[in-house]
């Protein structure tokens, strides 16, 4: 892979893990601001709401910035959320500052798919977009459990810090691997932006991502309160099941975008199935300890296993359907990826809140994923009739 995609992957890393650090804080963001953990929760949801709408927007406001200089921007903007994230005296200063860092997130993936899958040969792009997206699964690997643990000794902001510290680190990677020149689409007009929210073959594929991302966040988001009070480990023993999970989503990755390189619909529709059978068995298997890590080792394989083949997906689409607009629908995926995420932590927060309780939460996600499957058999079998009528 060219040294410009490992800078990506850097970069992803930094951001991948101030995704998704906060889901082993909540049980201490919750104690330390003296607020329920259905409210924590929200913590989640808001920064993933700001990917949802501060992605296709400023990508869109961004479009004639160099991709250079805008991911050197990005970058910038995304220690400043982190910093002030170490800062905030308050709940509602938290989830200011979680949004800033969420602007940056949206755009850069956005961005950051186009150019990898630009840099590589055809048949290579979802493995290009998987190597760029294994910084987020690497973060979920080392970075979610080393911030819980940082948290966990020292205090929440500690680990904020920590990251806003591993942006400084990304942004110089970038600054010395990038080539000055990145591969450049042509802005989207208003016309093309407001065709692809008008193009039913799009937010067929934005609702396939949706879903099915978001049924894994019904669990995920509260995952750390799952393992304490439902299978009975450890404060402890948290961090490092989440590193078990985090190589688990690693081999994962790099699976799904070697699967989905030929044929993303065919790959997409195993994974889900498979996701989806696995959540409904966690249900089961959760107040079991060595049963809840076998099952929690298959879902972190399966839970970022379609990343690349749903944003490789899109991209096919919008090529065919919306050419005028690939960078704009590829912002919208990652957007609809987020809006899974709030979608699902919200769900999970109803969840843990009603009397179904944490144990619940899986075969809760369960039902969203399979949901996303039969998304994707419909999106199939309109592939298959438009090739037929060519």
């Amino acid at each position: 892979m060219p040294l410009a995609i490992l800078a990506l992957t850097i970069a992803a890393y930094a951001i991948g893990t101030t995704e998704f650090v906060i889901v082993g804080l909540l049980p201490t963001v919750a104690n330390d601001l003296q607020i329920s953990l259905p409210l924590a929760g929200m913590i989640v949801s808001v920064y993933a709401l700001g990917v949802t709408f501060g992605a296709p927007v400023l990508t869109a406001l961004t479009g004639r910035i160099g991709r250079k200089a805008l991911l050197l921007g990005l970058m910038a903007l995304f220690v400043a959320g982190n910093t002030a994230a170490a800062l905030s005296p308050s709940y509602e200063l938290l989830l200011v500052a979680r949004v800033l860092s969420a602007f940056a997130h949206g755009v850069f993936f956005s961005v950051g798919a186009t150019i990898a899958a630009a840099l590589v040969p055809a048949e290579r792009r979802a493995s290009a977009i998987a190597m760029m997206f294994m910084g987020l699964t690497v973060a979920i690997v080392t970075g979610v459990p080393l911030g819980t643990f940082i948290g966990q000794s020292f205090g929440w902001r500690a680990t904020f810090w920590a990251v806003a510290g591993l942006g400084i680190v990304a942004f110089a990677a970038m600054a010395v691997l990038l080539p000055a020149r990145l591969p450049m689409a042509p802005p989207a007009r208003l016309s093309d932006q407001i065709r692809v929210l008008g193009s039913g073959r799009l937010l067929l594929v934005f609702g396939m991502t949706a879903l099915g991302y978001g049924g894994t966040f019904v669990t995920f988001t509260f995952l750390a309160p799952v393992l304490q009070q439902v299978t009975g480990f450890g404060e402890g023993a948290v961090s490092l099941i989440l590193v078990l999970y985090g190589l688990a989503i690693a081999v994962g990755n790099l699976a799904g975008g070697r699967i989905a390189d030929r044929d993303p619909v065919r790959a997409l529709v195993g994974l889900f199935a498979a996701q989806a059978v696995v959540l409904a068995v966690f249900s089961l298997t959760a107040p079991h300890p060595l049963l809840a890590l076998v099952t929690l080792a298959g879902l972190g394989f399966l839970s970022f296993a379609n990343v690349p083949g749903l944003q490789l997906y899109v991209v096919q689409l919008a090529q065919r359907h919306r050419p005028g607009a690939v960078d704009l629908a590829s912002a919208l995926n990652i957007a609809a990826f987020n809006l899974g995420i709030a979608f699902g932590a919200w769900i999970g927060g109803l969840v843990v809140a009603s009397r179904l309780g944490l144990g619940a939460t899986p075969w809760v996600g369960a039902i969203l994923v399979a949901a996303a499957l039969g998304l994707t058999v419909w999106s199939g079998a309109l592939d298959r009739r438009e090739a037929v009528a060519a």
